[in-house]
């Protein structure tokens, strides 16, 4: 299932993208030969208009085919010439290029308010209060040996009360909680959880903890009150908005450091994942509930942005380069190095793509 689930995100993801040079380069009067789902052999295909829209046994993505990618392939008494993507103006070629990057980047815009306007599970925080409902005391972490974990305590279990022979909590907060274990510190404390909608009792007993300097009676768990942040559409929007855009910032930082890191030959590949990664990645999104799946794919989305938008042949930073660069000299780069200078970004990028997925499989090994 998380197989399928991961080509279905992947799916979405290219097509999108796709998508995006396909409307552009259309409105822009380049001839678009091709719009394909899934990548050949060809399983079928419907021509409307000047346009083949097929249907491909690979199921990993899609693409657009659009004339005059190569420049080579057009000849001179072709009628179709200046409808070719490498005879167009500039500007409409840099518009055609950006235009996948802005369709992933629209696609996690809409995705995030669609989740904040459906409801994800976050933490009570002063600025949200008014829109969390159903709040519930929830184990964020469990410190491994401590008294919590013996017993069998796990994130994401909900604290309902706790008690000992002489005193009860009912309405627990994490203060409380904390407060009343340390008050208790000599007894036997009985904790009601639920797990998946089942309820379960443990019994545990407080250990010293160093904690901020001082020792302090505690069982070994972090909590928050977490339930269900919900906006109406119009604060969705706006929440949906900054989060985009602090998001895609974040990755760009991210992103731009494992370059300078890769320039100078001290890049970390085990903090990179690969297909491999990402399909666990999406498997444990998946089991986590339908709005977990959509803030990973939208997370995806805004890096398939920036990778895109990085300026290395291969990739569409590359080509856009390229259009700056003949700006700037006034005439076209010669096909033969720009179909070079791709097929060696593109030998580079399946390298990293190798190295990044040998990593994944060392980490599922290990």
């Amino acid at each position: 299932m998380t197989i399928i689930t991961f080509i279905i995100v992947l799916l979405v993801l290219i097509l999108v993208h796709e998508f995006g040079h396909f409307i552009t380069a259309k409105r822009s009067g380049a001839r678009v030969d091709e719009f394909g789902i899934g990548f050949p052999p060809k399983v079928v295909g419907i021509r409307r208009g000047e346009t083949l829209y097929s249907l491909n046994l690979i199921p990993f993505g899609g693409f657009v085919r659009i004339f005059g990618e190569d420049p080579t392939q057009v000849a001179d008494d072709d009628p179709d010439r200046h409808r070719a993507i490498s005879n167009l103006p500039k500007k409409k070629q840099a518009l055609i290029l950006v235009a996948g990057v802005a369709m992933n980047v629209l696609l996690a815009w809409v995705l995030y308010i669609a989740v904040l306007a459906i409801g994800v599970p976050a933490v009570l925080e002063p600025e949200n209060q008014a829109y969390v409902h159903n709040e519930a005391l929830t184990v964020g972490y469990v410190v491994p040996d401590s008294p919590a974990e013996q017993v069998g305590i796990e994130a994401q279990d909900i604290i309902s009360s706790i008690e000992t022979e002489t005193a009860s909590l009912y309405t627990p907060d994490g203060e409380g909680v904390s407060a009343f274990i340390q008050a208790h510190a000599d007894e036997e404390l009985r904790i009601v959880l639920m797990r998946d909608g089942e309820e379960k009792t443990v019994t545990v007993r407080a250990e010293s903890w160093l904690i901020e300097g001082e020792e302090t009676p505690a069982i070994g768990i972090s909590m928050a009150l977490v339930g269900t942040l919900r906006y109406p559409i119009h604060r969705a929007v706006i929440e949906g908005t900054k989060e985009t855009f602090s998001t895609l910032y974040r990755v760009a930082v991210g992103i731009g450091g494992f370059i300078y890191d890769a320039l100078r030959f001290q890049a970390d590949l085990s903090s990179v994942a690969g297909p491999v990664g990402i399909v666990s990645l999406v498997g444990v999104a998946a089991s986590s509930g339908f709005t977990s799946l959509l803030l990973f794919t939208a997370l995806i989305s805004l890096h398939l942005a920036v990778i895109n938008v990085i300026p290395f042949p291969a990739l569409d930073g590359g080509r856009l380069l390229f259009l700056g660069i003949e700006s700037v000299k006034g005439s076209k780069i010669k096909p033969a190095i720009a179909q070079w200078a791709n097929l060696i970004g593109f030998a580079l990028l399946i390298l990293l793509m190798v190295a990044v997925t040998y990593n994944d499989i060392l980490r599922l090994i290990v």
